[in-house]
């Protein structure tokens, strides 16, 4: 039986696992920044043609572990490369950005219901500190048929998340999503990261500050030590990003980061190293911040984005876990 899997980057392992005839991986990050338009999901899924170097579908797969068949297709609209298999199994962990992952490509089949038949779901634990040989096996991660119902759930959640205001996502969770059972417990952690009513932070943020007043003073304890337990909601430089607001604003909460940082590209090695050299601390306003004593928006500027909603000091949505309101 011809079989493909669809997986993100956590399930690079399985390309060389040898269980399909051809494996494709996808590295969007949706749990940070601004999402992709819609044109730009059209060309990435459609005909390889005129599209800039990883901006289609196949780009990020190595095509030499897939059979010679395959490789010949791989400049095929995602639907068509589908055809010739009898069964596309997607993949997916406990990850926020996996389970995004997971709504976005179902959203996309819903539009191309020959492939859709063929879709079944595996849930699997990818643990990233896992050697790759203790994986687990096969017959050992259950498969889930995938309805029609399932698919307009999917896509139901990909539209909440990608509305410019969280309000959708706030319905969606008393909503019925049994269908996908890692699916209730990313929205949530992902709400969590809209500041706080109280502090105007969001979880992350205040998990930092926590972890600075607890003795946490070198920052690559932060990177790596800040999602422990969290199922790896962001990753360093995202983290990066946000102890830049926390130290690098009108009235720092942090103290303890150069200025260069500011002035390093993000995403590049030099800015890590920049900020590996620094060792943190907590200000006074930030021990208030901590303590829910003061907010951080009244002082500092807020912009930064949570799925298709631009959050601004002007436009702060924020996040009351008792009254789930904006």
């Amino acid at each position: 039986m011809k079989r493909l899997i669809l997986t993100s980057s956590s399930g690079a392992d399985l390309l060389r696992a040898g269980l399909a005839e051809a494996v494709i991986l996808f590295f969007f990050r949706f749990v940070w920044g601004p999402l992709p338009p819609p044109a730009e999901f059209e060309s990435y899924f459609g005909l390889q043609a005129d599209q800039a170097p990883g901006n289609h579908w196949s780009d990020w797969s190595p095509s030499k572990r897939w059979s010679p068949d395959a490789k010949a297709r791989s400049h095929l609209p995602l639907a068509e490369f589908c055809a010739p298999f009898a069964a596309i199994e997607l993949w997916f962990g406990s990850e926020p950005n996996d389970q995004l992952q997971l709504v976005w490509i179902l959203d996309y089949f819903r539009l191309h219901p020959e492939a859709a038949a063929k879709l079944k779901l595996r849930l699997i634990d990818f643990n990233l500190n896992r050697p790759p040989e203790q994986m687990p096996r096969e017959k050992d991660v259950p498969v889930f048929d995938l309805s029609a119902v399932d698919l307009k759930t999917a896509s139901a959640s990909w539209r909440a998340y990608r509305a410019k205001t969280p309000q959708a996502c706030f319905d969606l969770i008393h909503s019925d999503l049994s269908a996908f059972p890692l699916l209730k417990p990313t929205l949530l952690k992902l709400l969590q990261e809209l500041p706080s009513s109280v502090t105007g932070l969001g979880a992350m943020e205040m998990r930092l500050l926590g972890m600075i007043a607890r003795g946490y003073t070198h920052v690559n304890e932060l990177f790596y030590l800040s999602d422990l337990g969290q199922g790896y909601l962001f990753n360093e430089v995202e983290i990066g990003c946000l102890l830049e607001g926390l130290a690098l604003n009108s009235r720092p909460a942090v103290a303890g980061v150069d200025d260069e940082v500011g002035l390093l590209e993000k995403n590049t090695q030099p800015r890590l190293e920049a900020f590996r050299r620094n060792r943190v601390s907590l200000t006074e306003f930030g021990k208030a911040v901590l303590a829910y004593k003061d907010d951080f928006s009244r002082y500092n500027e807020i912009d930064r984005w949570w799925g298709g909603t631009r959050l601004t000091n002007k436009r702060l949505w924020r996040w009351n876990p008792m009254l789930m309101k904006a």
